[in-house]
């Protein structure tokens, strides 16, 4: 029951006439709530209908004076929204909210006051529609990444807020034509990028094809045009040949006793076009198929239409897919065939029951539509449910909204493979997904700790692309770590998502330690740990930093956006020194094992070894980078000398590193391969090898190779020296 509205129930348009509204317009306000209210009391109780009209000239009140880029009111505008949800029958709660679901944002009242007259429920769906407008942001980019973190977090609680955004953006698609040329096309590209795909993702099948035509007749809009008067040329050709068809399909399923009904489905523009681009076909070849639909009673009479039609015409081989037994992520149900038609003329079939017929067209919204606890809707929504999980799984794992957007945008467009699990588990995965994308589909911890994978039995590379039908193993070891290379793989956003999450917390782990040992470094011969610091001190300097603890400085330290020296200068000046001549702590090199992480890492100009005389800059960001003392950048890094910290090799580094070298050889056949044989006599891993031609007797080789220590590159280097074929041999860097 609503609470008092700020108007009499019994005259509601009496507000609107004190704004000197004029009499046509709410004649034409009248007739488009009145139009709503019809929709719905199709299938919702009379009260619900009062209530829904309350809710429209509660609307209309708050948007009153407000008008829409195309000049009408804007009230024009939510009562669209409602109508096109009132069409696929969701409940009155939802028609409500949308009736209001710009009020918070657009207009002086708040929540709490929704919340008053149309109950919590509605509020809740209007709140998490509406946009973060009271938030600074430093783009546009991240204002849109950051609105749709809120979304996807209000969608993972109510499914129906992305129903009433989604029917949103399709009334705003369908009057976009008042808007400039360049919003038109930033609008529909976020369509085509978000919208449309999580329609599709969702199930909403008639949804998502006009969100992603009229997406394409904004963006490209002369494509648009020669692609819809190419298809209205050809469709009065087609339509002969498709009534035809229906015909035969018709006369043979009476013949065979089986109830069908038989209609043509057309291609849409943005289905053609994506075809096009995609295979580089010609309009014609793409449009030249023929595409029929056959909707059945039950799941047994899918699988004899299936085998009446193989009889009726030859199936293309490889062409047959059943989602009726593995249905798609969005619960997406049909079989389907490609048959060889009459005259060659390929034929696209669907063979599905009413209830799936229906899930294709309105996805999860056949939940409200059926209200059935058992049905294939509440079956549709469980899926959307689990995806919504995945996605709150990213988001927390992702840094910033922006890597959440991206991450959103990758798992918005799979095109599935079905692979199984060693026990016969089915996986789903977007095609061209590798075997850590299958690791991290199974449990974030197997995909953290797998070394390796075996498909079919047969160990492969972790980065080898799978196909559905296979069988594959992960191999894992507790000890074990993500590789930040597999990101250059990996396709699936969870997988991408997870990666980036164990190497940000392994970084600051890593930072903490490193921080540490920095710091105790420079308070060497002062205290004799950081446990007799002064707390007060502490305290006062992580203020003053808007530091929350003191890994916090410690992580800073470690990834050289602050300087030991002087942050100990800071914690215990009583030894009144000159900031600017920080003390001496050269005496007690810093030991570098070799085995670190992401916060010490190893300059790729000159590839440093345990051996070799080594120095360290501290990079802001990246912690420490070990070089050569003789590389060529130490001169320009000089110029910042508080950036440079004494470091050593310990004893026994035990860790492979690499080395590269640069050989040139006389040009003879076979002169790889005896390179090759000579550098694993020495027990060396080939890291890389290219190889460029200086003229026509001689050919450079450039060898990465993976070495222990500086000791072992010299045993590398005196077996190339010894081949016949050798000119010049060098270590780089």
């Amino acid at each position: 029951m609503l609470n008092a509205m700020p108007w009499e129930a019994r005259d509601p348009i009496q507000p609107l006439r004190k704004l000197a509204v004029d009499e046509e317009w709410l004649d034409d306000l009248r007739q488009r709530i009145e139009r709503l209210c019809e929709i719905a009391s199709e299938y919702l109780d009379s009260d619900q209908v009062d209530c829904l009209r309350e809710a429209c000239y509660f609307a209309a009140e708050a948007h009153s004076g407000i008008y829409r880029k195309s000049g009408e009111p804007y009230i024009f505008h939510p009562l669209a929204v409602a109508c096109i949800l009132a069409n696929v029958r969701f409940d009155h709660i939802t028609l409500q909210a949308a009736l209001l679901h710009d009020v918070i944002e657009d207009t002086h009242y708040s929540k709490e006051q929704l919340s008053a007259y149309f109950g919590a429920e509605v509020a809740d769906l209007v709140d998490g529609v509406s946009k973060l407008t009271q938030i600074h942001f430093n783009s546009k980019l991240e204002a849109q990444a950051e609105n749709f973190r809120k979304m996807f977090l209000a969608m993972a609680k109510d499914l129906r807020v992305i129903m009433i955004k989604l029917a949103d953006r399709l009334h705003n698609m369908r009057t976009l034509d008042a808007m400039r040329p360049e919003s038109r096309r930033r609008i529909a590209r976020e369509t085509l990028e978000i919208y449309a795909p999580i329609a599709g993702r969702l199930g909403m099948n008639h949804l998502c094809q006009e969100l992603e035509d009229l997406g394409f007749k904004h963006l490209h809009p002369l494509r648009y045009r020669i692609l819809q008067d190419a298809v209205r040329k050809l469709s009065g050709n087609r339509r002969e040949i498709v009534s035809q068809l229906e015909a035969n399909i018709d006369t043979r399923l009476r013949d065979e006793g089986i109830q069908a009904r038989t209609m043509a489905r057309g291609k849409h523009l943005w289905g053609i076009y994506q075809k096009m681009r995609a295979k580089h076909l010609p309009f014609k070849d793409v449009y030249d198929v023929y595409a029929v639909r056959i909707v059945v009673d039950t799941v047994d009479a899918c699988y004899r239409v299936l085998g009446v039609m193989h009889n009726l015409y030859k199936p293309y081989m490889n062409r047959f897919k059943d989602y009726i037994a593995i249905p798609k992520a969005n619960g997406y149900q049909s079989l389907h065939t490609v048959l060889f038609g009459p005259n060659s003329v390929p034929i696209e079939v669907q063979i599905r029951t009413e209830e799936m017929h229906v899930m294709a067209e309105v996805g999860v919204a056949a939940h409200w539509r059926y209200k059935s606890g058992d049905g294939q809707g509440h079956h549709t929504q469980q899926r959307a449910r689990e995806w919504l999980q995945k996605l709150l799984d990213m988001q927390r794992r992702a840094g910033n909204p922006i890597e959440f957007l991206e991450s959103v945008k990758v798992d918005l467009f799979p095109d599935e493979i079905y692979v199984f699990t060693p026990r016969g588990e089915i996986i789903q995965l977007p095609r061209g997904a590798t075997a850590v994308d299958f690791a991290y589909a199974i449990h974030s911890d197997v995909g953290n700790t797998c070394v390796g994978a075996k498909v079919e039995r047969r160990l492969v590379p972790l980065r080898t692309p799978l196909t559905t039908g296979q069988t594959v193993e992960v191999i894992i070891t507790p000890t074990a770590r993500p590789n930040p290379a597999w990101l250059n793989f990996v396709i699936t956003a969870k997988a991408r998502s997870s990666i980036r999450h164990y190497l940000k917390h392994l970084q600051r782990e890593e930072a903490v330690l490193l921080g540490k040992r920095l710091l105790e470094k420079a308070l060497t011969g002062r205290i004799n740990g950081l446990g007799e610091l002064p707390a007060e001190r502490v305290r006062t300097l992580l203020r003053e930093f808007n530091l929350n603890h003191f890994n916090d400085l410690l992580a800073d330290i470690g990834l050289g956006n602050r300087f030991a020296a002087l942050i100990a200068k800071r914690l215990l000046p009583e030894d009144d020194e000159d900031e600017a001549n920080p003390p001496d702590t050269s005496a007690q090199p810093l030991l570098i094992k070799g085995t670190e992480g992401t916060v010490v890492s190893f300059g790729k100009c000159c590839r440093p070894l345990p051996g070799d005389t080594i120095i360290g800059y501290l990079n802001t960001g990246r912690g420490i980078v070990i070089h050569r003392d003789n590389c060529k950048n130490v001169a320009s890094y000089k110029k910042n000398p508080e950036k440079w910290i004494e470091v050593e090799w310990e004893q026994r580094p035990g860790a492979d590193f690499s080395a590269e070298l640069r050989l040139d050889v006389t040009n003879k056949r076979g002169v790889l391969a005896t390179i090759a044989a000579a550098i694993s006599a020495t027990d060396t891993n080939i890291e890389t090898i290219n190889t460029s031609e200086r003229d026509g007797t001689t050919t450079t080789v450039h060898l990465l190779l993976n070495v222990h220590d500086r000791a072992h590159l010299a045993r590398v280097m005196r077996q190339l020296r010894t081949l016949p074929e050798t000119v010049r041999l060098a270590r780089r860097g």
